[in-house]
């Protein structure tokens, strides 16, 4: 090879080296997500995952996920909270208006978004729905009707209903009860106030439910009720209480009715968000998202198991039989 040429092919490479250098190399987004459970369990996870891969993430090639989970200790999420902003990510989301609010006092600066059962202004969580303020936004799965609606629900389903049991959590910021009790008084109603703050009230809560002779079960869904579905269905059942609830486990569980937001929906609207403020979207500017569909959906094998006819007319209107 004469020197010349080696000198210009040397250059050439030279010059090529020093191109690929200079060209910005493409930051790969990083997301810490805070769970009550494990990230094996916790519900919402593989709608989080399908949801990033419909908008073309692919965890580990061009998004990175790490995960602070409690193991369902609700103590330690203040300090797993703290060992996330500690990895400095570009958004933190925070699965449950139990944990979201550890989220927000680990940080004021770092994007939040959050999926809630609860009320977010309520939580602290935001200003307001419309103009969240700060660096958090996400959906909520309240809807000020929700709850009228379900005991009509019930009352439709189940006429000689007169005592229904509200199995709630006071600590959980929504507004089923308020609702609840505005409808019951046009229904010709009454509500037992049954409280449930930890799994360890739920024999309590059955105690009482009996004890007063309620004739229904109305379940509030937050964290413990929802961990302890089987056991509230089971009890229902044993005792032929016609049981109505907010997400559509409690129906496919063994429940008379479930009406609410489906929740695997929420959870990609929440995604959504992730995407947007990884593209350069504020918190501020995004508006916490209310549910505006809901699926009603009614057990009949529960209902023969009661000896309940449910209305041909009610059946129609559901989105879902189960048989």
């Amino acid at each position: 090879m004469r020197r010349r040429d080696f000198i210009s092919i040397l250059g050439s490479g030279l010059a090529w080296s020093l191109s690929v250098q200079a060209q910005p190399q493409t930051k790969v987004p990083r997301i810490g997500v805070l769970l009550f459970s494990t990230p094996e369990a916790d519900p919402q996870m593989a709608a989080v995952r399908s949801g990033l891969r419909e908008l073309g993430y692919v965890e580990d090639r061009n998004l990175i996920i790490f995960y602070r989970y409690a193991e369902g200790k609700p103590d330690r999420l203040a300090e797993l909270a703290t060992s996330l902003v500690q990895e400095r990510p570009d958004l933190l989301l925070a699965i449950g208006g139990d944990v979201a609010p550890y989220a927000a006092k680990a940080t004021s600066t770092i994007p939040i978004v959050f999926i809630s059962s609860a009320d977010p202004v309520q939580l602290g969580l935001a200003a307001s729905l419309a103009r969240p303020a700060g660096n958090a936004t996400g959906v909520t799965l309240l809807q000020d009707d929700l709850a009228s609606k379900r005991l009509e629900l019930l009352k439709e389903a189940a006429p000689r209903v007169k005592h229904v049991a509200f199995l709630w959590n006071p600590n959980h910021p929504d507004n089923e009860l308020r609702e609840a009790q505005r409808a019951a008084k046009s229904l010709n109603v009454r509500l037992k106030l049954v409280e449930m703050r930890s799994p360890g009230d739920l024999e309590d809560a059955f105690s009482a439910v009996t004890d007063v002779g309620c004739d229904a079960l109305y379940v509030v869904s937050s964290r413990y009720t929802a961990l302890n579905i089987p056991r509230i269905v089971d009890f229902a059942a044993r005792n032929r209480l016609p049981l109505a609830g907010g997400w559509g486990n409690w129906a496919r569980a063994g429940g008379l009715l479930s009406y609410g937001p489906n929740s695997n929906d929420m959870t990609r609207l929440a995604v959504g968000y992730v995407d947007k403020i990884l593209k350069g979207a504020k918190p501020a500017d995004l508006p916490i998202q209310q549910p505006t569909k809901f699926e009603f959906i009614i057990n009949t094998k529960a209902a023969k198991a009661l000896d309940l006819a449910i209305p041909p007319t009610l059946l129609a209107r559901a989105d879902e039989v189960i048989e």
